[in-house]
């Protein structure tokens, strides 16, 4: 599988207004993009620090995987995402190596990537988010 740049670093949080406010005041950060993705009930927010994006996710939903996590354990680290040159054969070749795949598929993300996820107990603890520009 090749790897091309993290993508992005998931952060959970609670209250994505008093998040972002926090990385732009503190930090010195720009947000510059808000986007709901209904299906994965979830609002994110970017900011850029060099080529590397930090996304943070609030749950738009008492039930949805983000709320789940922040009650699991709290707000903070999430994901990391990587981009990968090809979605399907990334996750062909996990599959193939034994590593226990989310998605099957690739489906729809934020900023219009096609994204598909790594199980954490097959990345040593690590929720693992592939990521591929659609063409």
């Amino acid at each position: 599988m090749r790897l091309t740049k993290v993508e992005h670093i998931g952060i959970a949080v609670k209250d994505l207004e008093k998040s972002i406010k926090f990385y732009e005041e503190v930090f010195g950060l720009k947000c510059y993009k808000i986007e709901e993705v209904e299906d994965q009930k979830v609002k994110t927010a970017f900011l850029k620090i060099g080529d590397t994006k930090i996304e943070l996710l609030e749950s738009t939903t008492s039930d949805g995987p983000i709320a789940k996590h922040i009650e699991k354990r709290g707000e903070g680290f999430h994901h990391i995402a990587y981009a990968v040159e090809n979605l399907r054969e990334a996750l062909a070749e996990a599959d193939s190596q034994g590593i226990q795949l989310i998605d099957r598929e690739p489906r729809k993300g934020a900023e219009g990537l096609n994204i598909a996820f790594l199980h954490p107990k097959s990345t040593h603890g690590v929720l693992t988010e592939l990521c591929e520009k659609p063409e």
